[in-house]
């Protein structure tokens, strides 16, 4: 069975081929500022859980009635989405070292709580079939950095690009001391969820299995 993923996120790719899937990777073309903007529009300030829910499904229904490598959609379509929160505070990816310096002078030795939304859609036999999604949650604890490590970090600009202005699976590990919840919910992808929402629409996980080095 074949798993698309609606998502550029080297660390969601990543995170699956460990698992022993090799997903179909499709860029999903989402402008994520005006969909939130336009919902909220309509709906008042969107919850974290909210948010990522709302991108995470944008971003699978995207995929419907595409044709990656010139073959019509046929398995299951995953979109992602995260948010990193701190006091009350969503912070998405900052893009810039003098956001990504303000957040980790914030972040710092303190602790925040990573949210990742899914969103799985049944386009099994090249149709929609179902969709159903879920938001989780991990709590990151970090490490106390002193600014000269903060620097470093941002220099190498990994931070500028992933929400909350670090990682856990890269350069960012030895920053955080403890994660309380899926760790790889904290990567974008908590992949116990997922098996729970590829089983929920009637498939199974080892289905997915089709890395040589992984399922044998």
């Amino acid at each position: 069975m074949r798993l698309y993923l609606a998502s550029t996120s080297p660390a969601r790719l990543q995170t699956l081929r460990a698992a022993g899937v090799e997903p179909v990777a499709v860029p999903p073309g989402v402008d994520e500022e005006a969909a939130v903007a336009a919902r909220e529009a309509v709906a008042g300030p969107l919850s974290p859980p909210d948010m990522v829910q709302l991108l995470a499904q944008a971003k699978a229904e995207a995929l419907i009635g595409t044709s990656p490598g010139g073959e019509p959609i046929d398995g299951f379509i995953l979109g992602g989405d995260s948010a990193f929160v701190v006091d009350g505070s969503i912070y998405g990816k900052p893009h810039t070292a003098a956001v990504a310096k303000a957040r980790w002078l914030a972040q710092n030795g303190a602790h925040g709580d990573l949210w990742s939304g899914h969103w799985l859609i049944d386009h099994r036999g090249g149709r929609v079939r179902g969709a159903v999604g879920r938001a989780d949650v991990a709590t990151v604890r970090f490490a106390a950095l002193d600014e000269a490590e903060i620097d470093a970090y941002i220099a190498s600009g990994e931070p500028l690009l992933v929400a909350g202005a670090f990682t856990i699976d890269s350069l960012g590990g030895p920053f955080i001391r403890r994660v309380e919840g899926d760790p790889s919910t904290v990567v974008g992808l908590s992949l116990s969820t997922l098996r729970d929402l590829v089983r929920e629409l009637g498939g199974d996980w080892p289905s997915l299995w089709n890395r040589r080095d992984q399922a044998g």
